[in-house]
């Protein structure tokens, strides 16, 4: 049975199509019926749908019968392209034999199919690549070719072209598939050993879980280990990913799969870990994924108190469906109880809130997101602050080092300038650039993690009207000039607001913020001043004009001095207003503050 198993994903640089391509391969295959198709169907989520992205990865189960008149069964895994989600492709890569890299004929290799090449090899998978949109006028077949085994160092001849929109040359790649990705190993006569890759909750069965059966045999009705959480349970259902679950009695080795098995519990399940026969129980877990590693930081609190429960129950089931999100329980005055979360970057941070906001109904502020920094102190202790509430008082403070990345952009040779000046802005350093093609070059610098993690790939994208792809990795830790920046609204700090930055971008920082937070917080009776400050040193200002009735409206003729009297009298309530009227700070504000203006 094993031999006609093929386990594949797709990965490519984001907007190449993916799941466009996947949308061909289920109608080719007859996985989903006329009736029942339309577009994206394995991006499942809203939020997928409105921002045509993929964020989670999404198994399916393909019946193919090859022009040879074998039956083979496909297992595929559609994954995201954003450099903020390579988690999920690192999940997905360690559940398959081989993958499809696709390539936009139009756009060539770009940054983020490079890194999901070398994470693809790391795993030894076979990879074939997929040249796709060739049906659009501006494909330069040719070209992309060339790329691919100079830039890639792949084999052109393993090549398969295709048209995801039209379906052309698709059968051509389901008997690339099925030739050349070789079968998973035969390992059915060992004890039963399954990865977990990925779990979701329903409110009616308990936790769904996706594996991989990497050696021996799963039964319905067989009793299961989970070796992390150490807990037991009986397999109620089992079967295959369709467009709909497929129940079926046996998965063995090499097949992929869900289980249900009455977990109530959502802690017991964890992404990476082994799932184990109790009755012929495997000595030891399969190796895991890498190590997810946070970048942004940022807290969540629910807009009401009363709802700290739901939102603690919502960051649950979330983190049972989404690996990479890390939190902590934290409180903080005025806000009261939240959770203290790690990002893979600011896209991950919106997907997460957006998701909090529509799956579960939550109302939800936010904090600024910050990166994590090291902070030596003069008794030589080294503290690590990802919170600005933490940043240590500045007279104990011997050496300070903010996080540094290698970022590497591709795009036309034309955007070199731009492209330039955007680095530098961003206090960009070891600067290089390589031709990778005849008018395509690609840039290579280092540039601080905490300038990069707000809006640099907005702003890449902006400068080079769609064309620069940006990929990135974590590089070390180096010394540099940090100072907290606070925000006083009326005169109160704001400490959900207070800034660790560059402190030559302290005052810039500083003014951009309070004319941000001018546009979003609402006018009230009487005048609010937003001020930026370096611990007692304002080095910002903007005033909220005060919302002003006319008294004066009643008195028509008559003396000067009736007039004067009212007006007087109005400034006195506003005085006594402002001193005990309190400024509520809307959740768009939060956000408002990181808004750059160019």
């Amino acid at each position: 049975m094993h031999r006609h198993i093929r386990n594949f994903c797709i990965i490519a640089h984001i907007d190449h199509g993916k799941s466009t391509l996947a949308d061909r391969l289920l109608q080719a295959t007859g996985t989903v019926s006329a009736r029942e198709f339309h577009d994206l169907m394995l991006d499942t989520m809203d939020i997928e749908r409105e921002r045509g992205i993929t964020i989670k990865s999404t198994a399916v189960t393909m019946n193919y019968t090859s022009k040879d008149g074998d039956d083979y069964e496909l297992n595929l895994i559609d994954t995201p392209g954003h450099v903020d989600f390579t988690y999920e492709v690192s999940r997905a890569l360690a559940s398959c034999e081989g993958a499809l890299l696709v390539i936009d004929a139009a756009q060539g290799v770009e940054a983020q199919t490079v890194a999901n090449l070398y994470k693809a090899m790391e795993q030894n998978l076979t990879i074939i690549p997929v040249i796709n949109k060739i049906d659009l006028l501006s494909a330069d077949i040719l070209e992309t070719m060339g790329e691919i085994e100079s830039e890639l160092g792949l084999n052109v001849d393993d090549s398969v072209c295709v048209s995801a929109k039209t379906g052309e040359g698709i059968e051509e790649l389901l008997e690339a598939i099925v030739e050349k990705i070789p079968p998973p190993d035969s390992r059915e006569n060992m004890p039963l050993r399954a990865r977990i890759f990925d779990s979701i909750y329903d409110p009616y069965r308990g936790v769904i879980v996706y594996f991989r059966i990497e050696d021996g045999s799963l039964k319905k009705g067989e009793d299961i280990l989970m070796m992390a959480a150490g807990k037991e349970y009986t397999v109620e259902e089992l079967g295959h990913f369709g467009i709909k679950r497929q129940p079926c009695p046996e998965l063995t080795a090499g097949e992929v799969g869900y289980l249900i098995a009455g977990i109530k519990v959502i802690e017991d399940v964890k992404s990476g870990d082994t799932v184990i026969s109790v009755e012929n129980p495997a000595g030891k877990p399969l190796e895991g994924y890498e190590e997810v590693k946070p970048v942004v930081f940022s807290s969540i609190y629910p807009v009401s108190s009363d709802n700290y429960e739901d939102l603690s129950a919502a960051m649950e089931r979330l983190k049972l469906n989404d690996a990479s999100l890390i939190y902590e329980k934290v409180s903080f005055p005025g806000l009261g109880f939240g959770f203290r979360c790690g990002f893979l970057g600011l896209l991950h941070l919106e997907v997460v809130q957006e998701r909090l906001e529509r799956e579960f109904d939550l109302s939800l502020v936010l904090t600024a997101p910050t990166v994590r920094y090291r902070i030596t102190l003069t008794d030589g202790s080294i503290v690590i602050v990802d919170n600005p509430v933490n940043y240590p008082d500045p007279a104990k403070i011997a050496l300070t080092e903010e996080p540094f990345i290698k970022a590497s952009i591709i795009m036309p040779d034309r955007y070199i300038g731009s492209v330039t000046r955007l680095i530098l802005d961003r206090r960009g350093n070891n600067y290089k650039n390589l031709y990778v093609g005849k008018k395509r070059v690609e840039i290579t610098a280092d540039l601080p993690l905490g300038e990069v993690v707000y809006d640099f790939y907005d702003k890449l994208k902006s400068v080079t009207q769609g064309y620069g792809s940006f990929d990135y990795e974590i590089a070390d830790y180096r010394p540099g000039d940090l100072v907290k920046v606070d925000i006083l609204v009326n005169h109160e700090k704001v400490e959900a607001l207070s800034m660790l930055v560059h402190r030559d971008r302290a005052r810039p920082w500083a003014v951009n913020a309070c004319k941000n937070l001018k546009d979003e917080i609402p006018r009230q009776q009487f005048k609010i001043p937003i001020q930026g400050a370096i611990g007692g040193q304002i080095i910002s200002r903007e005033t909220i004009t005060a919302l002003r009735k006319d008294v004066t409206a009643k008195c028509y003729g008559g003396d000067i001095t009736r007039k004067r009297k009212l007006l007087e009298k109005q400034k006195a309530g506003k005085k006594r207003m402002k001193m005990v009227g309190s400024v509520a700070i809307p959740q768009k504000a939060f956000l408002a503050v990181l808004r750059r203006e160019d």
